[in-house]
């Protein structure tokens, strides 16, 4: 019940939000329930700009207030909003856990987080929120957690440009700073821009 409840949105989207194969979606790209098939109705402004919302806010897995937060910190900046967004989102150790490729999705990359299974330039973080710098280095410790280690080993992902992935030693290192564009997401995160600042 769990499980299906994580891909609920990718049932409504037609599309799996993290890519996965095995996503429910990948059989029934429609919404669940009697009228799946035949009830799809256009929607909105308002819609298509929360349905991008939701999007973002599953797709890095947070709760609505970090979202709305991170979204107050990236207007502050004064580098365009969406990009900032989306690279602090980005940037949050549990997307760089799941994103270099150390985790499986990104709820198992919170798991080791909280857990305390990752380490950041050696010291252990419990903070899946926590923003990575460039030039940091996050690792699973392969001597106290073999079991973790292996799982990581055996994660097949892409991963972006500006992570550098040491697969046998479990390391990710930031290697730089993304450019506007570079980010691979699904989401139009202009439209998340626009949700927030109505």
């Amino acid at each position: 019940m769990q499980v299906r409840a994580k891909h609920k949105l990718c049932r409504r989207i037609g599309t799996c939000i993290w890519g996965s194969p095995k996503c429910p979606s990948a059989k029934r790209p429609y919404k669940a329930g009697p009228h799946g098939k035949t009830g799809q109705k256009e929607l909105s402004t308002f819609a298509e700009l929360l349905l991008e919302k939701q999007k973002l806010k599953a797709f890095y897995a947070m709760t609505e207030a970090q979202l709305r937060l991170a979204y107050q910190e990236a207007k502050r900046s004064k580098v365009q909003t969406d990009f900032k967004l989306l690279r602090n989102l980005e940037f949050r150790l549990s997307s760089v856990v799941y994103r270099g490729g150390l985790a499986p999705t990104i709820f198992a990359a919170k798991q080791y987080v909280t857990h305390r299974h990752i380490r950041i330039d050696g010291k252990i973080v419990n903070r899946p929120s926590y923003v990575v710098k460039p030039g940091q280095v996050i690792s699973i410790n392969v001597e106290k957690d073999p079991a973790i280690a292996s799982m990581a080993k055996n994660v097949n992902c892409e991963v972006p440009a500006y992570f550098q992935l040491d697969k046998d030693n479990c390391k990710v290192t930031i290697a730089r700073e993304p450019v506007p564009g570079e980010i691979p997401t699904n989401v139009e995160v202009m439209r998340v821009v626009e949700f927030y600042a109505r």
